[in-house]
């Protein structure tokens, strides 16, 4: 059984920063690609939005294409512990951010990371908001 806790999300202006965190209970998790989706204000579940994942080794990492450059995906082994490190907020970044796990030791569904379907495990959620 996997358990995935996020954390870390907040209120911030336009322009700065925030790290999210998305802690990890379970066995190997090494072993599973994690990913980082987002539902925006009146969003249904279904509606939620890719926004980054890694592989299970972290050698591999996929964003959409509104992030890239100022999102950056992570992981600490140590602490089974993935984070999503978020800068130059826009507005239109303000969400409930998700973490997901899914098992793919031998990173054979890396084409799917960004299917919300594809995941067995999420968290509760953390909210980012973002202010003009």
């Amino acid at each position: 059984q996997v358990v995935l806790v996020e954390s870390g999300g907040g209120l911030v202006q336009a322009g700065g920063s925030l790290r999210l965190s998305c802690a990890f209970s379970g066995r190997a998790f090494g072993s599973y690609a994690m990913g980082w989706f987002r539902q925006g204000p009146g969003k249904e579940r279904k509606e939620r939005e890719f926004v980054a994942a890694a592989s299970g080794s972290g050698t591999s990492t996929f964003y959409v294409d509104s992030v890239k450059g100022r999102f950056t995906i992570s992981r600490d082994y140590a602490k089974n512990t993935v984070y999503l490190q978020m800068n130059s907020l826009k507005p239109e970044d303000t969400a409930v951010y998700y973490c997901a796990a899914v098992r793919d030791p031998y990173q054979r569904y890396s084409t799917g990371y960004s299917k919300p379907d594809l995941y067995d495990y999420w968290g509760q959620g953390t909210q980012v908001t973002v202010s003009s």
